[in-house]
């Protein structure tokens, strides 16, 4: 599977990484570290006080990147709009690890906290805070959660949507969880608006297809697919690839 494509727009956060200016020096250095696991968040001025006291770090460093390339708020009458996906492996885990300890020790479950730790809890609550009825989702796709979102948004592309925003965001698993972890892991998010590419324009390309060898070059396992892959679209590298949940994912830059 070939899917063409270009970003159109893009923003990004993380714990001190926040300008795009930070972004494109840490994309093109030659380390590029993992942000610091901390529990800062952005101030997320865009979203009304009330629904933005419910979002915990995490909430708040993918409703950030939303509101960022999010269309205009909408009218009242507005359905048309921008589809949204919203993709990320692990999604809240905090609140739901929690909410499993508190069935296991027999207390009550919080509603508002069963509410917060699904999987689509940040895109309805960006969602409702801006009034906005267009098209949104949220998946989870293993550690090439990022890859299985564009192939999302390819297939909208395909019937025909001018553009399409992925939303991208992790956290490190809390606690004694994050021994579970298989890659290296670290609190950030971020956006891209994409688009299907005009005749002769510059843009990318994933080619999709099953686990094979890649050649020591065209990969790296330093930082999770997620922000791997946000390196490579904004370091100007001419390829990335790397094997992930039994797919190849091979990434590269055309025109």
């Amino acid at each position: 599977m070939n899917i063409d494509f270009v970003i159109c727009d893009w923003a990004a956060w993380a714990p001190t990484l926040a300008e795009r200016e930070r972004w494109l020096a840490w994309a093109a250095s030659a380390d590029a570290p993992l942000p610091p696991a901390t529990d800062d968040a952005p101030a997320l001025t865009a979203m009304p006080a009330m629904a933005r006291r419910r979002l915990n770090p995490l909430g708040r460093a993918a409703a950030e990147v939303a509101y960022q390339l999010a269309d205009p708020a909408p009218g009242a009458d507005s359905v048309a709009g921008t589809p949204m996906i919203y993709a990320s492996r692990y999604g809240d885990a905090g609140r739901s690890l929690a909410l499993l300890a508190d069935l296991a020790r027999g207390e009550p479950i919080s509603p508002t906290a069963f509410g917060l730790s699904v999987h689509n809890a940040i895109g309805a609550a960006v969602s409702i805070a801006r009034g906005d009825r267009a098209h949104h989702s949220a998946l989870a796709g293993g550690a090439s959660s990022a890859g299985a979102a564009l192939v999302e948004a390819a297939g909208l592309l395909a019937d025909g949507e001018d553009a399409v925003v992925i939303v991208q965001y992790d956290a490190p698993l809390p606690g004694d969880y994050a021994s579970f972890a298989d890659e290296p892991i670290a609190p950030y998010a971020w956006a891209w608006r994409v688009a299907s590419p005009r005749a002769g324009q510059p843009h990318l390309r994933l080619q999709l297809g099953p686990a094979e060898p890649l050649p020591a070059d065209a990969t790296e396992t330093d930082l999770p697919f997620g922000l791997a892959l946000l390196r490579f679209a904004l370091s100007g590298q001419a390829t990335w690839a790397r094997n992930a949940d039994g797919q190849s994912w091979r990434w590269s830059r055309h025109g």
